[in-house]
């Protein structure tokens, strides 16, 4: 660590075990399903025909859940000539205002979403593959949007903490 960087426990939280856990299981469940298929259609000449289905979704979700954890980690993604140049007052505020945007976007998507998980709800669609209720794909959009959401406004907050601790802030 060098003299610039603060402690781990500063630069992100503990509780983004659930992301690293979450991200985990998905890319255990990918591997899986991709092989069981990879199997049954090197050994029958034919596939299981949800697993198309179900690692798209789990795709999707594990892009979600891993831009939850790169926000935390204020690893998203950015332009370095404007966040990292100029003066140290300018990056805190170019970091605070990217925070406050993304916690913008993603609370809109989650609030739209919500409607999207409630018409496919309402009006009984069903997945195209395996013919499910669509609403338990759609479920994940409003949830996993209010944790990226959620997660920004907590790198914001912290960076605003950290902005008004340093002297001459």
């Amino acid at each position: 660590m060098t003299s610039g960087e603060s402690p781990p426990s500063e630069q992100e939280p503990r509780s983004l075990q659930f992301e690293d856990w979450l991200t985990v299981i998905v890319m255990a469940a990918l591997a899986l399903i991709t092989f069981a298929n990879v199997l049954v259609r090197y050994f029958t000449n034919s596939s299981f025909a949800w697993t198309e289905e179900i690692s798209v979704f789990l795709m999707i979700a594990l892009a979600l859940i891993a831009g939850s954890a790169a926000v935390a980690r204020d690893q998203h993604i950015r332009i370095e000539y404007f966040a990292e140049g100029g003066s140290a007052l300018r990056s805190k505020r170019l970091s605070m205002l990217g925070a406050a945007t993304v916690a913008v976007l993603f609370g809109v998507i989650a609030v739209l979403s919500v409607r999207v998980v409630w018409d496919d709800y309402r009006f009984g669609e069903t997945s195209p593959g395996i013919g499910v209720p669509q609403w338990w794909y759609s479920v994940w959009l409003p949830v996993f949007s209010t944790l990226i959401a959620a997660r920004a406004l907590g790198h914001g907050l912290r960076s605003w903490r950290r902005a008004r601790q340093e002297p001459g802030a």
